[in-house]
């Protein structure tokens, strides 16, 4: 860990190094104490530095009793600001929270929150944070700006820099930032949330999908979960998985890294939801508007947080006014869903599910971002996208293979069709419906992406 010195501390070095008639750059100086100019700066700008290069300095300028230069003073962590969690509004995922949060504050130093648009991870992400929160020093990145910077080595050297830490320019190669950012991150307690990791990933060799786009991001947390203590920890969103850490090189240390799919709300937890929003929905009862809603949408946050902000603003609260308007978009597609569970009619090539888009609001929210994952999958992976849009004829959770023949019907091979399910698999685009009695596997859609997959079909 670093040290700082006092604001008292900062001056006696100073007088000591001008009564020796020494700038900041002087060789005597550097010499002396074997640090480097910006080490000598971060201690009269009061930043933390190695404690070793502490003392080295306060000994070259003539004050030996350097321990009464350090800054004990309780300071105020360095707290990154939240841009979705907003504790007057959370709900649910507590016990999710205690168990993810237990594992930071063990053993684990990657924590991945995977998923699609909108089901909560950012927002999950700073509550855990917010758990964790105290002796840590914070920092975020979100690289879901694709003008930002983000290779490893501008992103590295950034860091380093906020953080204090001297980088020489011929220093400054991927390799020796690797170095340089592992040495510091297990020395200093970090706790790092980057979001949106999905915009630094792309296609290896093979044209699988998941791979790091530079490299040195595959090979710079190789390099942090092989180190063998670690004080800094990394919270990770993405809409894809990373296929870096179900290589070998990351397999090895599988009890230093956790994936969690981040679902739906439950029903107690989207009851929470509204209860929030202070509607004024009959919801103990199991077929009101709102319990309705929150089971068509599969208790997806956003689209639920979206509808009820509507209800409240545009509606003054009253959920009957509301259903009065828009209950026939919510009934089709309940309907649609009861036919095919309880009447095994689970094909639906004219259904035109509008859950994303039948009021403005929902389409600016909910239904552009949906959007944005649908056109990032058909420019990443066409034939993955023609999957999806195909088997949006289904209402339900059916056969695999009944997916796949979608895409046999259009001449792509058993290869193709395997990678093209693996690539939904990995981007989280298709759910597990689990095993039939005839040992068949099931998949299915989540409704939302279903109702956008429609959409998209139509305009194959």
């Amino acid at each position: 860990m670093g040290i700082r010195a006092s604001k008292e501390g900062q001056e006696k070095f100073k007088q000591a190094r001008n009564k020796k008639r020494w700038n900041q750059n002087a060789d005597a100086l550097l010499t002396k104490s074997g640090v480097n100019r910006s080490t000598v700066q971060s201690l009269e700008q009061g930043r933390k530095i190695k404690p070793e290069n502490f003392v080295a300095l306060f000994k070259a300028v003539g004050i030996e009793n350097w321990e009464e230069m350090v800054d004990n003073s309780p300071t105020q962590a360095s707290y990154m600001e939240f841009s979705v969690y907003q504790h007057d509004d959370w709900v649910g995922r507590e016990t999710l929270l205690d168990e993810l949060s237990k594992k930071v504050r063990g053993s684990c130093r990657v924590l991945l929150l995977v998923g699609i648009t909108g089901i909560g991870k950012t927002a999950f992400a700073e509550r855990i944070v917010q758990e964790l929160r105290g002796d840590w020093g914070e920092h975020r990145e979100n690289f879901e700006d694709e003008k930002k910077v983000s290779d490893f080595a501008s992103v590295a050297l950034q860091w380093l820099e906020k953080w204090g830490e001297s980088v020489p320019k011929d220093d400054r190669k991927p390799e020796q930032l690797l170095r340089q950012l592992v040495k510091h991150l297990c020395e200093n307690r970090c706790l790092i949330l980057m979001d949106s990791i999905e915009y630094l990933l792309t296609k290896n060799n093979q044209d699988e999908w998941g791979d790091f786009t530079d490299e040195w991001w595959g090979k710079f947390f190789v390099s942090f979960l092989a180190e063998s203590n670690c004080q800094s920890r990394f919270i990770l969103t993405s809409q894809d998985l990373p296929s870096k850490f179900e290589k070998a090189e990351c397999d090895r240390y599988n009890n230093l890294w956790y994936s969690q799919l981040l679902r739906g709300l439950e029903t107690p937890e989207q009851i929470a939801l509204f209860e929030k929003a202070e509607l004024d929905g009959d919801l103990e009862l199991a077929h009101s508007p709102l319990r309705v809603i929150g089971e068509v949408y599969d208790g997806h946050p956003l689209a639920l947080r979206t509808i009820a902000g509507e209800i409240k603003e545009s509606y003054r609260k009253k959920v009957s006014a509301y259903w009065k308007e828009n209950s026939r978009y919510i009934e089709e597609v309940k309907e649609a869903i009861d036919e095919a569970r309880n009447q095994a009619v689970v094909k639906g090539d004219e259904d035109r599910w509008q859950l994303a888009s039948y009021t403005k609001v929902l389409r600016i929210k909910v239904k552009e971002r949906i959007d944005q994952t649908f056109n990032r999958l058909k420019n990443d992976v066409y034939d993955a996208y023609c999957l999806l849009c195909m088997a949006s004829i289904y209402r339900c959770e059916v056969k695999e293979t009944w997916w796949l023949i979608n895409l046999d019907d259009e001449g792509y091979n058993e290869e193709q069709q395997k990678a093209a399910m693996q690539t939904l698999r990995d981007r989280y685009l298709v759910e597990d419906g689990g095993i039939d009695d005839e040992d068949n596997r099931l998949v299915g859609q989540h409704n939302l992406i279903r109702s956008v997959a429609i959409a998209h079909r139509l305009m194959l």
